[in-house]
């Protein structure tokens, strides 16, 4: 071979490897909300569907594939938002409840990508109190941050913890249009040369489910549909081994920030909203019905945002080489259960809604039935990008499966744990498969960052969700699953062993999870 011809292969080479491969690769708009549970997306019917304000949900989807069994590993926000970033179970990343940072030069996809050639960003709610790390860029709300005129932290002047009297950016109106806002101003300034990983992420639709002018008249005057469920009122309905966050609660809360409007945590709209001298049936149904406009209302302005970014990809000729994904941190209880918040293993608690568009490879109108994990979005990133899992990961790569080629040893069930424990609500873990549904409700503390120290007797609950898909019976002591169960608390151990949650150095739980050989 002559030397020029060597050159040229050379040349070749160098072009595919630096610059064609560059232009190939996707950019990533990841965009993520709070708690806009799987209900009140209207592409997952459900009761709300004829009442959500959804369309560029719907074009999403349309264009995209939707997920039918995404599901959370630990169903709150900060656990969530880590988990995500890291591709790790909370025991891992140990982010287990709120307040708690990712420690100091953890792995994370935004390193990873960064790394790869990617310009990184997040802009709006981060939720995980140290300054990020991975990012080139980042904007992001402290702690919770403000549904109006809300202040932004940047690297400049960057303090851990809550935001001082004195520090940050603040910006005038309302937070889903400013945080949308703030991510197109950065895609407008960013490097052409590379590709970019965007987080775009809304602290829409936390609690207090706030909601831009233009929508308080939306549902002003309709009467929303009621779960079937909204009226229980726990064990002796339901067998079930908690009370739970009943409505009432939503209600007091209400009551005692329209009583203290300057000493309570947060503000809410349309107070005041009297439930006095109300029966206790009627009473929970006023609370749902404001409870769920305010949520529709507060995910429609996320929807609104969600087309402000799908028009500026389109318009700037970057669509066709866009990932773009829509998800939630996990779900959220709209009545369910007589419940509000999430925290849970309960379906509408435990899922994630998500939708992905990839004009060059992921398929149009379609959706996906295969278990995906919020360990597995990291993985699909990577992957897109053009790199092997990290072997920090405890996730898989999905992609295989967004194409129609699922693998055969792909997972049949999942596993989840909750660690923030609280009489109400406590800490538990449990494994989901195509039916089943098994937790332990270990009721221990662990010493968590924000735990009740009240422990509770440990509890089994099991569903059969082809029979029972709400959750209203606990059929753990009815005889006729006895060989299902004791088949799912043996899965259940392999699946702690396979994630190496093992509580191994716990001299508390030790005895309580002998019950799991029981």
């Amino acid at each position: 071979m002559s030397i020029i011809r060597i050159s040229l292969v050379l040349l070749a080479s160098a072009n595919l490897l630096f610059g064609q491969s560059k232009q190939e690769r996707p950019n990533i708009l990841f965009i993520l909300s709070d708690d806009h549970t799987s209900q009140a997306w209207g592409l997952y019917g459900g009761i709300l569907a004829d009442y959500v304000k959804n369309d560029n949900l719907e074009r999403l989807a349309k264009e995209g594939t939707l997920l039918e069994n995404a599901f959370c590993t630990n169903s709150i926000c900060s656990p969530s938002r880590a988990t995500i970033l890291t591709g790790q179970y909370s025991h891992l990343n140990q982010v287990y409840t709120l307040r708690e940072a990712l420690p100091k030069g953890h792995p994370n996809i935004a390193k990873t990508l960064g790394q790869a050639g990617y310009q990184t960003a997040i802009i709006g709610k981060w939720h995980l109190v140290e300054q990020p790390e991975g990012f080139d860029y980042f904007k992001v709300l402290p702690g919770q941050g403000k549904y109006w005129n809300p202040t932004f932290k940047v690297k400049e002047g960057w303090k851990d913890g809550y935001i001082g009297k004195n520090e940050g950016i603040k910006h005038q109106g309302f937070s889903t249009d400013i945080i949308t806002d703030l991510t197109l101003d950065h895609l407008k300034a960013r490097d052409t040369d590379k590709p970019f990983f965007m987080v775009c992420s809304f602290k829409a639709t936390h609690e207090p489910f706030e909601y831009p002018e233009r929508y308080n008249d939306y549902l002003k005057d309709v009467e929303i549909p009621e779960p079937a469920s909204l009226l229980d009122q726990g064990a002796e309905t339901t067998g079930r081994t908690f009370p739970g966050q009943p409505l009432e609660n939503l209600g007091k809360r209400w009551d005692e920030a329209t009583k203290n409007p300057d000493k309570f945590w947060t503000s809410y709209p349309g107070l005041p909203y009297p439930l006095d001298g109300l029966d206790a049936e009627t009473k929970r149904k006023k609370i749902y019905q404001k409870l769920v406009k305010d949520f529709i209302r507060c995910g429609a302005a996320i929807d609104d945002n969600i087309g402000r970014l799908l028009d500026y990809l389109e318009a700037e000729g970057l669509a066709e080489n866009t990932i773009v994904i829509y998800t939630a941190d996990q779900g959220y209880f709209l009545g369910e259960h007589g419940f509000f918040d999430k925290r849970l293993i309960y379906e509408e608690s435990l899922r994630m809604p998500f939708v992905i568009r990839y004009p060059k490879e992921v398929k149009s109108g379609k959706r996906l039935d295969d278990f995906i994990l919020n360990i597995d979005f990291a993985a699909l990133l990577a992957d897109y990008a053009g790199l092997d899992t990290p072997d920090y990961m405890q996730g898989r790569s999905f992609r295989d499966n967004l194409r129609g080629k699922t693998p055969k040893d792909w997972r049949q069930q999942m596993y989840f744990r909750y660690w923030l424990h609280h009489p109400d609500r406590p800490a538990h873990f449990g494994i989901r498969n195509k039916r089943y549904k098994m937790a332990y409700f270990y009721g221990q503390p662990l010493e968590m960052h924000g735990s009740d120290s009240r422990t509770t007797a440990p509890a089994w609950e099991f569903y059969d969700l082809k029979k029972d898909p709400k959750e209203e019976q606990n059929a753990i002591a009815n005889p006729k699953y006895a060989k299902i169960i004791k088949e799912m608390k043996e899965e259940l151990i392999r699946q702690r062993d396979r994630y190496a949650d093992t509580d191994k150095n716990s001299t508390v739980m030790q005895p309580i999870l002998e019950q799991l050989k029981k």
